[in-house]
């Protein structure tokens, strides 16, 4: 017996090449970028300009997500990348392919990804069962982490080995092909009346997603809270830190660095996948206990840089410190499976779409407030890194304590 139905399926397979396509894209376009100025300035300010618009249009792709066939939107945005690629397929051939327009298309493939995910989430519930519905978050949220540990580094091996156009055009045909298979998805769908232009009608219901959680739906916004608080709190601890931990501290050569980040999305993907085993019967009231858990494992990480422990040599503190981040890391991502889960069983189908990409915006807004604290934080106490990984975990207890308090009201359930 199947796990999953054929158009679950197929939604994961376009997923596939949607976002992983696009991560390993978009990671040599940088290098190309990197490769063709040789500044490191320029480098990072592509970067940065061209992930702003993604995150500003994420909550405009959960409200057409609502409003329009998920099916038909997933079919145009992979043809939509589709032209686009040939688009700098063509502008590489004749050698138009300046800094500002790599730069332009980065940000349209970014502006696409922002939308297709959250109608690949709110496509999810309508898809498969309830008793389903954490496992299917899991191999969705699975497939970005994969994406994002795969993404550099095929990105990086195909662009040196067969060139950034050929990577190009292949990526072009991948795109149109995903759009292709997507035509043969069913997603249920219900036209909604539409009463505005279309520009207007979009913000409105933008608009009415932001009122549904303050107002009709206050667990919901307690849900957010949440969420924001542990991207503000925690997840900045792993991107920042553990980079900062592997070459500043443990002196780490490039091999056990990329070992150790390795670990890390290792540990993200086994966490998605395995979430819906493991938080079958968690209660939302009841999510305090993994978070207690997680700031309680915290702690023998912090104990891993104390510097009596790294006065004993590189491996002790390494796999103290790495075997611990990995269950931490997995029960964090299991936790936002689950609560991905929750918040598309208490959502209005109607709704699943402007509400799942105000998740995303949450969390997209909130992580870089969170590295920007403890990249401060960090080199703040360069020489006892073990202080701010103490500070995640006393923050941890105090979102545990505040989430058991704000969701002690909804201990009936839905």
């Amino acid at each position: 017996m199947r796990l999953f139905n054929k158009n679950f399926s197929l939604v994961i397979a376009g997923q596939i090449v949607s976002i992983l396509g696009s991560s390993i894209l978009r990671f040599a376009l940088n290098l190309y970028v990197l490769d063709k100025t040789g500044r490191a300035d320029i480098f990072a300010l592509v970067i940065a300009l061209s992930s702003i618009p993604g995150i500003l249009c994420t909550p405009i792709g959960g409200a057409i997500a609502d409003r329009f066939s998920k099916r038909n939107l997933m079919v145009i945005f992979d043809f939509s990348s589709s032209a686009i690629v040939l688009l700098l397929l063509l502008l590489m051939y004749t050698n138009n392919a300046s800094v500002s327009a790599i730069g332009v298309i980065l940000a349209a493939l970014g502006i696409i990804s922002s939308m297709y995910q959250p109608t690949v989430q709110a496509s999810v519930p309508v898809l498969v069962g309830e008793n389903q519905l954490a496992g299917a978050n899991g191999i969705v949220n699975g497939v970005g982490a994969l994406s994002g540990l795969l993404g550099p580094v095929l990105g990086g091996a195909l662009y040196q080995f067969i060139g950034i156009e050929i990577l190009v055009g292949v990526s072009c045909a991948a795109f149109f092909m995903s759009a292709v298979m997507e035509i043969f998805i069913r997603i249920p769908f219900v036209k909604r009346e539409t009463r505005a232009a279309i520009i207007p009608m979009i913000f409105g219901d933008i608009k009415d997603g932001f009122r549904y959680t303050a107002k009709n739906n206050p667990v919901i916004f307690r849900i957010f809270a949440l969420a924001a608080a542990l991207n503000l709190f925690l997840s900045p601890l792993f991107i920042i830190g553990v980079p900062y931990i592997l070459r500043f501290t443990m002196n780490s050569g490039d091999l056990m660095y990329g070992i150790g980040l390795g670990i890390i999305e290792c540990a993200t993907i086994i966490g998605a996948l395995s979430a819906g085993l493991f938080t079958k019967n968690l209660k939302m009231p009841l999510i305090y206990r993994p978070l207690v858990l997680i700031a309680v494992l915290l702690l023998p990480m912090a104990a891993a840089l104390f510097p009596a422990l790294l006065a004993q040599g590189y491996w002790p503190p390494f796999f103290l410190f790495f075997f611990f981040c990995l269950i931490v890391l997995a029960a964090v991502t299991m936790v936002s499976v689950f609560v991905i889960t929750e918040i598309q069983k208490r959502t209005p189908a109607e709704m699943l779409g402007k509400i799942m990409a105000i998740l995303l915006a949450v969390s997209q807004i909130a992580a870089p407030l969170g590295q920007l604290l403890y990249g401060i934080c960090f080199q703040a106490f360069s020489r006892a890194v073990y202080v701010p990984v103490l500070i995640a975990a006393a923050l941890t207890f105090i979102t545990a304590y505040a989430g058991k308090k704000i969701l002690r009201e909804d201990a009936g359930g839905k």
